[in-house]
Parts: C-alpha cells; sequence; structure tokens
C-alpha cells in the first residue's frame, strides 16, 4: 500500500441496537472492540499510514481507546456516511490519490479483500473500486446481510447504482448481490463531487452509495471486487447478530 492512499474509518455511530450507550465501535468481538480488529488489519498492509477516525457519539471513549496515534476528524451531527466521509476532509495532511473507505463495524474485513481493493483501484485506475458480496439465500445467519444496499446494474451488467435497504422496492430487495461498504475513490473526484450530495431518501441522509450512481451519469468507469469469504461483510447490528458472528468464526 503506497503512500499516497487515505484510509478513512467511519466510526461516529452509536450503538443503540447493541444494548450499549458506547459508540459502536467499540463494541467487542472476541474481546477486542471492532475498530482494534479492522487498525490491526490495516497494519499489515502498511504501518506508515495513518488512517483518519471520523468519530461523532462519544468521541472522547475512542480517543481514550486509541490515544494519540491516530488522526480524527469529528462528524458533529450523525448526517449519514456522505457527510461523515466529507467531515474528514479538512483532516487529511498528506497528498493522495487515493481514498479508502471503511466503516468501524465491519470487525472482519481481510487483508487480502483490501489489498483486492487497492491493487486493482491503481491497475485499473477508476473512478469508484467497490466490493461486493452475493449469497444464495438470506437464511439462517445470512439474514444478517438483508439490511444491507442492493446491488442495481445496467443492461450491460454495468453498476450503475446501490439501493439502500430501507429505500429499495420489494422487487430490488430480492437481488442478492450486496455493497458491504468497502470502497476506494479517485481522491481528486470524490472531493469535487461529495459536496454533491443531497439527502432525498427515505432516512434524509447524505449518503456515500449516491455517489456510485452520480459516477454512472458521468459516465465514469466503476470497477467491483468481489468478496468471498461472505463472513467479512457481516456488520453486526444487534447483540443477537453479534453472537451469531462469534460462533462463526471460532
Amino acid at each position: 500500500m503506497n503512500s499516497k492512499i487515505q484510509v478513512i474509518i467511519l466510526a461516529a455511530g452509536k450503538g443503540k441496537r447493541m444494548k450499549s450507550d458506547e459508540p459502536k465501535a467499540l463494541s467487542l468481538l472476541k474481546g477486542k472492540p471492532f475498530l482494534r480488529h479492522i487498525l490491526e488489519t490495516l497494519k499489515k498492509l502498511n504501518p506508515e499510514i495513518k488512517p483518519i477516525i471520523v468519530v461523532g457519539h462519544k468521541k472522547e471513549r475512542i480517543i481514550e481507546e486509541l490515544g494519540d496515534e491516530y488522526i480524527y476528524a469529528e462528524q458533529q451531527e450523525q448526517l449519514g456516511t456522505g457527510h461523515a466521509v466529507g467531515s474528514a476532509q479538512k483532516a487529511i495532511i498528506n497528498r493522495h490519490e487515493m481514498v479508502i473507505v471503511l466503516s468501524s463495524d465491519q470487525p472482519l474485513v481481510s487483508e487480502k479483500t483490501l489489498k483486492n481493493i487497492i491493487s486493482t483501484h491503481a491497475e485499473k485506475n477508476p473512478t469508484i473500486t467497490i466490493a461486493t458480496v452475493s449469497i444464495p439465500n438470506f437464511e439462517d445467519w445470512r439474514i444478517g446481510l438483508n439490511h444491507f444496499g442492493r446491488i442495481i446494474r445496467d443492461n450491460n451488467g454495468k453498476i450503475k447504482k446501490i439501493v439502500e435497504f430501507k429505500d429499495a422496492t420489494e422487487e430490488e430487495k430480492k437481488i442478492k448481490e450486496l455493497n458491504p461498504a468497502l470502497y476506494a475513490f479517485d481522491a481528486d473526484w470524490l472531493w469535487k463531487n461529495i459536496t454533491k450530495l443531497k439527502n432525498e431518501n427515505v432516512q434524509k441522509e447524505y449518503l456515500l452509495t449516491d455517489l456510485i450512481k452520480m459516477a454512472f451519469e458521468q459516465n465514469k468507469n466503476i470497477e467491483l471486487v468481489q468478496v468471498d469469504n461472505i463472513i467479512e461483510a457481516l456488520q453486526p447490528n444487534s447483540q443477537e447478530e453479534l453472537e451469531i458472528l462469534e460462533k462463526l468464526i471460532v
């Protein structure tokens, strides 16, 4: 991973459904906070790159947990993933060409997957590279993936947008190619376009996923990277889902 990459980790959310007032990023998997799992994986790629961690709810708890080893940016209001990434821009110090965006509730994202996203983006030079995960059904533990956004393709098989579950039609909810929220962006394009996001959705949030539709409409190249190990994509939203994940990785 070269030094022209900036990593942004979104960690501003609450852990409401975790039955905790702690930031969701500090939820424990195998006795270790989600955020620690991700940071340890990133260090395997390149320990010299300091990710920017976007904090919000109880930000002092995350800073207390991690110390001053990292760069922090504050999302003062919870206005969506696009707004969170925009909140990180002012904290960026070094010149960069690629922006990797991860969420702090992805504790099992692997070094292999991150390397695949980065190498695909570096070699093919698209505007956006996104990970996708395909599942056979939403049964058993895979029901925890049902709230993921759906990958929508055009008639030529190109990705044209991502529809969030809450905004999806009943037909779109049947789609089994999902968005695990792992992205690489061309830095110049990202910062020019992120301010164009609108909150015209059920959640009234500025969604990072809307950038995919924006890039498609601008005739920009979008690359996809398949995540082979489905459990990497799991983002536990409740204690019940977390218990399922604990059992899956024994």
